[in-house]
């Protein structure tokens, strides 16, 4: 096996956990520990916006939907990159495919670094970094193709 086709793996493996360990706090709610949080956790389900065009939503609509955003994003992501791996592509395709990852992956890091809390920052941080290996080890595999 190569060895940005390891670190694409391990990528993808990474998000595949962070697909399926947020899905599944989609679906956990945690009680409120205090007063205010009671209070902002009611308001966050019952308070409806009018967003125009017979749409409203409450703020706990919007979250679960960006929420299901941020799954969907990984799922997407890891699913690709190990059905990509499968079909064993050239490396000059797969350096693009991984550079579209490391596009994508790396804003989705820098905002859940700036917004999130501590699990999702990890997790998105380390698909991030494995996505750099895979594309510093591919672009090597790509250079010495062409030195032989």
């Amino acid at each position: 096996m190569k060895k940005y086709a390891a670190w694409l793996k391990t990528a993808a493996i990474f998000q595949l956990i962070a697909a399926i360990i947020h899905a599944i706090t989609l679906f956990v709610t945690l009680p409120p520990n205090n007063e205010t949080e009671k209070q902002l956790f009611n308001l966050m389900d019952t308070y409806k916006f009018d967003f125009g065009a017979g749409f409203h939503r409450t703020m706990g609509d919007l979250l679960f939907a960006l929420s299901a955003c941020f799954c969907l994003v990984c799922l997407l992501g890891s699913l690709l990159n190990l059905y990509l791996l499968r079909k064993k592509l050239e490396p000059e395709i797969m350096q693009g495919v991984i550079t579209i990852n490391l596009i994508v992956f790396g804003i989705l890091f820098g905002l859940t670094a700036a917004f999130a809390f501590l699990m999702p920052v990890i997790l998105s941080g380390l698909i991030f970094l494995f996505l750099i290996f895979s594309r510093l080890t591919v672009t090597k595999t790509i250079n010495n193709q062409v030195r032989t």
